[in-house]
Order: C-alpha cells, then structure tokens, then sequence
C-alpha cells in the first residue's frame, strides 16, 4: 500500500496528476500556438492510461465513470489520430485542438468529483456530490476549460513543420 491506495489504484491517480500537470502545459501551447511536442506526448500518454486504468477497477454495469472512459477514450483516440497520424493538417488541426481540451476536462472533471468524494474537508461541503458546492466547482471548470477551448481552436495555428 501507497498513501493508503493499493499499488494499482496510486499508479492510475499518479498518471491522471501526470496527465492534468502536462494537461495545463498543453492548454497553454494551444493559446499560444505552441506545439509543445514532448508535453503533448506526456498528456496524451498519461491521460489514455489513466482512462484505460479506469477500467480495471470493480464495476457493476454502467456507471458514470465508465461513461466518462468510454466518451474519454473516443476522443482520445480521435485526438492522438490528428495530431500523429494526419499531422495538423486542414480540419484535424481544430479536431485536436478541441479535443485535447476536451480530454484535459474530463481527466479534471474526474479530479474535481474524486476529491470531493475522498477529500474529508471537499466531502464535509458536498457529501453526495449533489450539493451546491460541488455544483459551482464543475460549473467553474467547465466554463473556464470552454473559453479556453473556444480561444484555443481560434489561436492553434502552429507552423506546418
């Protein structure tokens, strides 16, 4: 045991930080046009295993968290395919664009919902994850992730290497 965590369990929460720390890296090369090709590699990687760590874990049906892996792993694949495979090239540019944002959200969306549920002080505010608190800290996310969404797919231009 980890910081309380089995082996499995603290190598998917240390590649999903992994994947939000070179996750904001990313969102500032998309607003400044910047490819940031070794960081990309860094988020793109850590966030597709921590979305198929994901699944490893016990689950009785679909649960929103499979939900939030299927969706995840779609547009990562989408999102890893224009950024390799087509290169940046027309339309794929803002595929990528957009769906590294994406990406970024869910991997955070998913940060914000397991603190608020195995942080004590986060839990004391929103117990069940249906309470104001917990509401205004997604909302703020989603909000803060689409404008930069939005900026990101009108400033990613980066030069046809």
């Amino acid at each position: 045991m980890i910081f309380g965590m089995d082996t499995y369990t603290f190598v998917h929460v240390l590649l999903s930080l992994i994947g939000i720390v070179a996750g904001f890296i990313v969102l500032f090369g998309l607003l400044t046009a910047n490819r940031m090709s070794g960081w990309t590699a860094i988020f793109l990687a850590t966030t597709l295993a921590t979305t198929l760590t994901g699944f490893g874990f016990p689950y009785n049906g679909l649960t929103p968290a499979i939900g939030v892996g299927i969706v995840s792993t779609i547009v990562l694949v989408i999102t890893i395919a224009a950024r390799y495979a087509f290169r940046l090239r027309g339309s794929w540019r803002w595929i990528y664009a957009g769906g590294a944002v994406l990406s970024f959200y869910l991997n955070f969306f998913v940060l914000i919902a397991q603190s608020f549920q195995k942080i004590p002080a986060l839990n004391a505010f929103a117990p069940t994850g249906s309470e104001p608190p917990f509401a205004i800290t997604q909302g703020i996310a989603l909000l803060a992730l689409v404008i930069a969404g939005v900026l990101s797919l009108r400033t990613f231009k980066p030069a046809i290497a």
